[in-house]
């Protein structure tokens, strides 16, 4: 059962050089501003944990991986500094976990939209369900996936992106998220895939973390300017979230 919490949960199981964060809401796994800002500093704190190798992100329950962010707290946006608050909560995650010293592997049982996808992205390796349907849906209201774009682009390419995000009503299966480079396996079988996961990140728990560390920072080389970049696509999303059109739909949804 998930979390009744407004402001979501947040909970770190350390185990054999493990660490699990596991992150809920009752809205479909979503984020408000302060579960972005505590997962921000979870992966922060634990990247300076000697104690720990691995890093496993997952969400509660059995349905929903991440409906993205909060549609309430979206709603409730009324100035552009706002706006730029608002969307740079993804933006922080995002940066924190390519800077991340620990390898970052995700587990995705269910649907993604939004800013989970770019949560997905922003793993090094991804264990998916069947289940686990993506889309990025933001021209539907308006906006644009700009906070994510440069982590969803880095694993899936220029051309899959346009794909994706130029259908924001259709659901792209897990299959065409691994295809692409965006899921690293994919199960049909929840208990499979956690034996899996299980196993592969007690085998890199067990390499020499120095060595994880310095490859990461290849896999990761040329992002250096994200910190800046992520901000000022937050910035443009939080001006665009005022603008008539998407206020008016914005309405709509609500009703």
């Amino acid at each position: 059962m998930g979390t009744t919490r407004e402001n979501g949960s947040l909970y770190t199981k350390i185990d054999n050089k493990v660490a699990t964060i596991e992150f809920g809401h009752p809205a479909s796994n979503s984020f408000v501003a302060e579960l972005l800002d505590r997962l921000t500093l979870e992966f922060k704190k634990l990247s300076e944990n000697n104690a720990i190798t691995v890093i496993v992100l997952r969400s509660e329950g059995d349905r929903a991986f991440c409906a993205g962010a909060s549609f309430d707290e979206l709603m409730a946006v009324s100035d552009l500094d706002e706006g730029k608050v608002f969307f740079s909560g993804f933006a922080h995650v995002i940066n924190a976990m390519r800077q991340c010293k620990k390898v970052i592997v995700g587990r995705v049982q269910g649907k993604t939209v939004g800013g989970g996808v770019g949560l997905a992205a922003a793993c090094d390796y991804v264990y998916a369900s069947e289940a686990a349907s993506i889309r990025l849906s933001e021209l539907t209201i308006g906006i644009a996936p700009l906070v994510i774009a440069p982590a969803v682009e880095r694993k899936i390419g220029t051309a899959a992106i346009s794909e994706l995000s130029l259908a924001p009503t259709e659901w792209k299966n897990a299959y065409w998220a691994q295809e692409k480079g965006l899921f690293s396996k994919v199960f049909d079988d929840m208990r499979e895939l956690d034996k899996e996961l299980d196993f592969q990140v007690q085998k890199l728990a067990e390499y020499n973390p120095e060595a994880l560390e310095e490859w990461k920072k290849v896999l990761w080389q040329g992002t250096d300017h994200w910190n800046e970049l992520l901000v000022e696509r937050a910035a443009i999303t939080g001006r665009l979230v005022l603008s008539e059109f998407t206020r008016n739909a914005l309405s709509k949804f609500k009703k």
